[in-house]
C-alpha cells in the first residue's frame, strides 16, 4: 500500500529532493505538495506523514501544526518541520507541540532520507502491524475506512471470524491456535492479493478476527475461494482421530463433555456505496447483524449485505 507524504512548501524543491532520494522505492511512497489554504482538504486523506517548510509559512507554521494535531483522525500523524531558524528555544517549542522532528537548513540529503525512512518504518511497526500476522491493526483499519468514506468511494468491507476457535484452543493450546490464526491470514491475503486492484487492504483486528477493504468486485467468487482454501487445509491442524470424527470434545464449566465441529470461517460482507453510510459506526452495526446471521449457519459460510438505506 502506497504511503502518502504531504509537503507544505513554496517552490517544490523539497518534494523533488525527496522523490530523488526515494526514486528506488517510488512504488511505495507518494510525495504531494499542498498549500496552507489546503490543510483541511489534505487532512481528509489522513496522510502517512506531513512535512512543513517553515520558511514558507513562518508566521503560521505553529498554527498549522496545532490544526493538524486537533484533527481527530490526524492526531498521531507524524509532522516534520524543516527551517532556517537556528534557535534552540524555537525548535523546543515546535517539539512541544508533538512535532516529531525539527530539521535545520541546509539539509543533508542522507540525513533527510534516513529521518523520513526511519519514521515511516516506526509507524509501520508500531501503529500498523499485528505482531502475530504482520498485518495492520485497529488504528489503521479505522483510518482506512474513514479515508474511503470521506472520499466517497465505492467499496466493500469483509469481516472474517473463526467458528469453534475457542474449543480448538482448549484442546490444542494457544500456540497451535496462533498457527491457525497465521494460516487464516495467509489464506485471506492470498485471495485478496490475487485481485487486480492494488488499493485493497487487509487488517487483523485481533484474535481470530480479520478485515479486508476492497474495491468493487465479485464478492461471491472471492468468498467462495477463501472458504474453499480454508476448508481444504484446516484439517492439517488436527489429529487424524479428530478429523475422522469431525469434532473435538471439550468439558464445559460444569464438567460436562461437549462436542464442537472443526474450526470453520464465517465471512460478512458489507457493500458501501456513495453516501450510504455516514461513519464507521454505522458500518459496524450492519456488519454485526450480518456476522450474527453468518455464525448461526453451521460450517464455513458467507453473507453479503445488499440492503439499500
Amino acid at each position: 500500500m502506497i504511503q502518502e507524504i504531504y509537503i507544505l512548501e513554496g517552490n517544490g524543491e523539497l518534494k523533488r529532493k525527496l522523490e530523488q532520494l526515494f526514486s528506488n522505492e517510488e512504488d511505495q511512497y507518494q510525495f504531494t505538495d499542498f498549500s496552507a489554504d489546503e490543510v483541511e482538504k489534505i487532512l481528509l486523506d489522513i496522510p502517512t506523514m506531513i512535512i512543513i517548510d517553515e520558511d514558507y509559512v513562518r508566521d503560521t507554521c505553529f498554527d498549522i501544526c496545532k490544526k493538524i494535531r486537533s484533527n481527530e483522525d490526524n492526531s498521531i500523524t507524524p509532522i516534520i518541520i524543516v527551517s532556517s531558524i537556528w534557535d534552540l528555544r524555537h525548535s523546543v517549542d515546535a517539539l512541544s507541540m508533538s512535532v516529531q522532528y525539527y530539521i535545520n537548513k541546509p539539509i543533508d540529503d542522507g540525513y533527510l532520507y534516513h529521518i523520513v525512512r526511519n519514521m515511516l518504518q516506526l509507524i509501520y511497526l508500531n501503529r500498523r502491524m499485528s505482531p502475530l500476522t504482520g498485518l495492520p491493526g485497529n488504528v489503521q483499519i479505522q483510518t482506512e475506512m474513514k479515508r474511503r468514506l470521506l472520499k466517497k468511494e465505492v467499496f466493500a468491507i469483509l469481516y472474517f471470524d473463526l467458528d469453534n476457535f475457542k474449543a480448538y484452543n482448549d484442546v490444542y493450546g494457544f500456540s497451535n491456535g496462533d498457527e491457525i490464526i497465521k494460516f487464516t491470514a495467509k489464506i485471506i491475503c492470498k485471495s485478496i492479493h490475487n485481485l487486480k486492484d492494488s488499493e485493497n487492504f487487509i487488517g487483523h483486528v485481533g484474535g481470530d478476527d480479520f478485515v479486508a477493504i476492497i474495491s468493487k468486485n465479485d464478492y461471491d467468487m472471492l468468498c467462495q475461494n477463501i472458504i474453499l482454501d480454508f476448508d481444504s487445509q484446516v484439517s492439517n491442524f488436527y489429529t487424524e482421530e479428530d478429523v475422522s470424527r469431525g469434532f473435538v470434545e471439550v468439558a464445559n464449566r460444569r464438567g460436562i463433555i461437549e462436542q464442537f465441529p472443526l474450526v470453520s470461517i464465517s465471512i460478512s460482507v458489507v457493500e458501501v456505496d456513495k453516501d450510504r453510510y455516514k461513519n464507521t459506526l454505522e458500518i459496524g452495526e450492519v456488519s454485526a447483524q450480518i456476522k450474527h446471521q453468518a455464525k448461526a449457519i453451521m460450517g464455513s459460510t458467507y453473507i453479503i449485505n445488499k440492503r439499500k438505506f
